[in-house]
Order: C-alpha cells, then sequence, then structure tokens
C-alpha cells in the first residue's frame, strides 16, 4: 500500500521488465500498482552498449532510480545505471519485508475480524511502512500498541503474529563488574548493587545478564537490537550498580569487552 500514486524523482522503485526494445526498456512499477516506466538505452548501464539484452531482459526484477514524473503524459523515465549494488539489495530487502508485512497483515485482519483497510491505514500513518511495526512489536510490544491504539483483540493479533514470523537481529556487550564493600554489611550491598543492575533486563528490547566470577569480579552481559542501545545499557546497569557501592564506602568500576557481534 502507498499513500501516494505516483514515485518522487531520486526514489528507488522496484520494477518488472515488461518489454525491451533497441533502445528502450518498459517496465512496471511494483510499488505503485504497476505503473508503467520507461529506461532509454543511456540509462541501462554506464558505456558504450552493443545490445541491450545484455544487460537487461523481460521478466527481470531491477531497481531503478525515479528521473522524472510527468503525471499529465502519465510518463515516469528510469535510470537503472544509477543504482549501485548496495542499494538494490538494500531496497530489494525492504521490498520483501514489506510484501511479507501485508500478508501478516492480512493474517491480523481475518483473525481479529477487524477491516483490513483500517489496519493499513493507521499503521501506515504512523510508520509509513508496514516492515518496521512488527520490529517494534518484537522488541517493544507496549508502547507500540499504545502508539497504534488498536482494540484489545487486533493489538493481541498483531504481537502474536509478529512473535511468529520475525526475528529481529540482536548484539552483545559484555565486560567485567568489579565491586568491592569492605563495610560490614558489604556482602548485602553488594547483593542491592547487582539488583539495581539487573532492573535493567527487558526493557526496550535489552535484557541484562549477571554471573558471579569469583570476588570481587562480576561478568555482565547486555542482549539489545543494536550496539548504540547496548553500550548505553551496560553503562546503566553498572553506573547503578556502582553508585550503590560507593553510596555506602566501597569502589566498582567497569572493564568492558571487545564487540562479540550479532546473535539470531
Amino acid at each position: 500500500m502507498q499513500d501516494r500514486e505516483w514515485p518522487q524523482e531520486s526514489e528507488l522503485v522496484v520494477c518488472t521488465v515488461e518489454n525491451v526494445k533497441d533502445f528502450v526498456a518498459f517496465v512496471s512499477l511494483d510499488e505503485y500498482k504497476g505503473r508503467q516506466g520507461l529506461i532509454p538505452i543511456s540509462e541501462i548501464a554506464t558505456g558504450w552498449i552493443k545490445y541491450i539484452r545484455d544487460h537487461i531482459r523481460e521478466g527481470q526484477k531491477i531497481v531503478c532510480k525515479v528521473l522524472n514524473v510527468d503525471k499529465t503524459r502519465g510518463h515516469i523515465d528510469l535510470s537503472l545505471k544509477d543504482v549501485n549494488e548496495h542499494q538494490r539489495r538494500e531496497k530489494i530487502r525492504e521490498w520483501k519485508n514489506e510484501s511479507k508485512a501485508q500478508k501478516w497483515l492480512g493474517f491480523v485482519a481475518e483473525q481479529a475480524g477487524a477491516p483490513l483497510p483500517d489496519i493499513e491505514d493507521t499503521i501506515y500513518k504512523k510508520y509509513g511502512a508496514f516492515y518496521p511495526v512488527f520490529e517494534d512489536l518484537v522488541v517493544d510490544p507496549e508502547p507500540t500498541l499504545k502508539k497504534l491504539g488498536f482494540s484489545k483483540k487486533v493489538g493481541e493479533t498483531l504481537v502474536k503474529v509478529a512473535g511468529e514470523n520475525v526475528k529481529v537481529p540482536h548484539v552483545e556487550v559484555t565486560g567485567h563488574l568489579h565491586l568491592t564493600c569492605h563495610e560490614p554489611d558489604g556482602i548485602t550491598v553488594i547483593r542491592n548493587a547487582l539488583k539495581k543492575a539487573g532492573a535493567e533486563q527487558k526493557t526496550g528490547g535489552v535484557e541484562v545478564e549477571l554471573l558471579y566470577l569469583g570476588a570481587p569480579t562480576y561478568r555482565i552481559k547486555v542482549i539489545a537490537p543494536d550496539y548504540k542501545k547496548a553500550e548505553k545499557a551496560i553503562e546503566k546497569a553498572a553506573n547503578a550498580a556502582i553508585a550503590v557501592v560507593e553510596k555506602a564506602g566501597g569502589e566498582g568500576k567497569l572493564v568492558k569487552k571487545p564487540k562479540s557481534g550479532k546473535s539470531q
């Protein structure tokens, strides 16, 4: 579903090649209800082109850049050569995700007994796309549902469908948390400090794990959707624990380990 009937200039669009002539290729724009566009031979590839079919063929899925849109004449001029490989991969990935998300919304509407257009319109007005809402429903369901304002039945169905179909990549950040307190109640202080650090668990898609390695060292691991959130969370959790210890006259510090990469 698009909130616009026509693409915008410089936009990347997914196309299906319909007809290839000697000096031009005609395509349909998959995201715009099959509107027709054309690619002149000069925009097929860089350099001199001897045979256009060496570069493009009927039935092919391609990603093009919109050069010009003439609504009065119904013309859309496109470029294939202006799209690099990275842009092509990202656009195809985005298009595939949106196609899957639209199918999932159909399941939601059917299972919840709600009109599909109403669900689509609400999500599109908030997000401008469909797939990102399913990611947010997996990472942080309550704020996402509150933002959308759906009925309980629709909301529960959305969360269920998201959980069954979307697996958001996560990253891990680990470190060693050194906590010491020589006061008579030092053990209790340390226990309270660790409890404070662990309070960050499962908020905003973030999980904090603590493991005793041997006094005064504790392993702290944060799992989050991206490194920015992970780094922020491990600092926040560690600082919360250190603050408790220092208030009681002890000492604490965090020694972070190198990034360990993504986990699924």
